[in-house]
């Protein structure tokens, strides 16, 4: 049940949050917990038990080692719930296309059949492994209650695309919590936003990005691959950042706080900075769950390039189960090593325009990888990107985008910047203690503006799916 449905918009939102608020405090838990099993049974009703079973296994395995966490068990404990996760995300995402490479290899009767893959896997499965080690290590405490482990692997807002909620991080919450008129509000506010930045940016350009990827090398010419890659970077992030400011905000909506999943990383001038912005909460966990574990940067330079290699080589292949996002991974990994290894000291000597165009044209040139559907399509791509597509005429590219897509790559380009934040401040000191009043007022305004266009999209039938939704 995607957020963008008419179905979750008018009917289970406003039932779900209808009834939290009129149930005494000590339901609704259960309430949610119910709710967030009916959102996944809507799509994926024959992964509901098995869902159910691999969080019972977390509860039991999370209890053991808190028991025996004074004995060698707690560890062996600890290596069997998370490799039996890892196991199982292995199986499903990665089974086929093993078997697939295999085969390509010249192993011709190896065959397995369609295994269908369970929505959301790669983010519940980090969850129930972040929870374990977090027991294991004492940052968190262990849940005598299962409903309230459920409810922290459940929960709807961020069950199929994240963000990676830790779970001491609203530890809290999932014990008490009381919502505000102010979190309401806040809430919707965020949602909205979050709505707007898939319905009417997003989706705007990811037509545009739809048809340029989906030209072959004979038609594909160097202004339309730009425009297409153009298109591309600016809905990857206004897809995913709206759907991680609608779960903040339906969060909200419940009493919960997440931490912010993204921080302009189209800003950044270099590649170490985009990835501090960019998806924090998966950077967070490779960070404190592999990268550090593996010894992060305490034991020499070679080892630490190694650390960055293996983290970078799994965080592609995170991704998705395709050569694509592998080399994907390992191109992100290369450009970190060689900026730790001396081109970073030397990118800070650049004019900051060129410390930052460059960073983007090196995220832009790895989000071919990210969107091409087979490598042999990216190396098309790339060709054309440097003039050696078909014929071409830039005109004609620019007289076929259309007044909404340019105003979509416009509201993008200044979206996609901390820009309208800076008048905001600005604004407020020029009007004084009136500011925000009368910003208030204007931004409400400003969204709810936003949220009519948007359901009017979602209303017309105009959807296309989340694109971590794959993941």
């Amino acid at each position: 049940m995607p957020f963008t449905e008419p179905a979750f918009l008018f009917y289970f939102l406003p039932a779900t949050l209808l009834a939290h608020q009129l149930l005494p405090v000590r339901f609704r838990n259960l309430l949610l917990t119910l709710a967030s099993l009916l959102f996944y049974a809507v799509g994926e009703w024959a992964f509901v038990g098995w869902l159910l079973a691999s969080t019972a296994a977390t509860y039991a395995v999370a209890r053991g080692i808190d028991a025996w966490r004074s004995l060698p068990a707690a560890r062996v404990l600890l290596a069997v719930g998370v490799t039996t996760d890892l196991l199982l995300l292995g199986w499903f995402k990665y089974a086929g296309f093993g078997a697939r490479t295999l085969v390509a290899l010249g192993f011709s009767s190896l065959a397995l059949p369609a295994i269908a893959l369970p929505l959301g896997i790669s983010f519940f499965t980090f969850h129930k492994i972040s929870y374990k080690v977090d027991v294991f290590r004492g940052t968190a405490e262990v849940r005598r209650n299962p409903l309230d482990l459920l409810l922290y692997i459940l929960f709807f807002p961020q069950l199929i695309a994240g963000p990676i909620i830790r779970y001491h991080d609203i530890a809290g919450e999932l014990l008490s919590r009381t919502v505000r008129t102010s979190d309401l509000a806040e809430g919707i506010r965020r949602f909205g936003v979050g709505l707007a930045k898939k319905m009417l940016v997003a989706n705007t350009l990811g037509v545009v990005a739809d048809q340029v990827f989906a030209l072959d090398a004979e038609r594909l010419s160097t202004p339309a691959a730009w425009v297409g890659l153009v298109a591309y970077t600016l809905q990857i992030y206004f897809d995913f950042s709206g759907y991680s400011d609608m779960a903040i905000g339906l969060a909200r909506m419940f009493g919960f706080h997440f931490l912010e999943n993204f921080d302009y990383p189209y800003t950044a001038r270099s590649i170490t900075e985009f990835w501090r912005r960019w998806h924090l909460s998966l950077s967070r966990w490779f960070r404190d769950y592999l990268y550090l574990p593996l010894g992060g940067n305490r034991r020499g330079a070679w080892r630490t390039y190694r650390n960055l290699g293996v983290v970078f080589l799994l965080c592609g292949a995170w991704h998705g189960a395709s050569w694509n996002f592998v080399l994907w991974g390992v191109f992100h990994g290369a450009l970190l090593i060689a900026e730790r290894a001396g081109a970073g000291a030397w990118l800070t000597r650049l004019w900051t325009p060129l410390r930052h165009l460059q960073a983007m044209l090196w995220v832009m040139l790895g989000w071919v990888l990210f969107r091409a559907e087979t490598l042999s399509a990216a190396g098309h791509y790339y060709r054309a990107l440097v003039g050696l597509g078909a014929p071409g005429d830039a005109f004609e590219v620019v007289s076929a985008l259309t007044p909404s897509v340019v105003l979509a790559l416009t509201a993008g380009i200044i979206g996609s910047t901390p820009v309208l934040g800076q008048l905001d401040e600005r604004w407020r000191t020029l009007l004084g203690n009136r500011g925000p009043t009368i910003l208030g007022w204007a931004g409400t305004c400003a969204v709810t503006a936003l949220m009519v266009l948007s359901l009017l999209q979602v209303a017309s039938g105009t959807y296309n799916p989340f694109i971590y939704f794959r993941f």
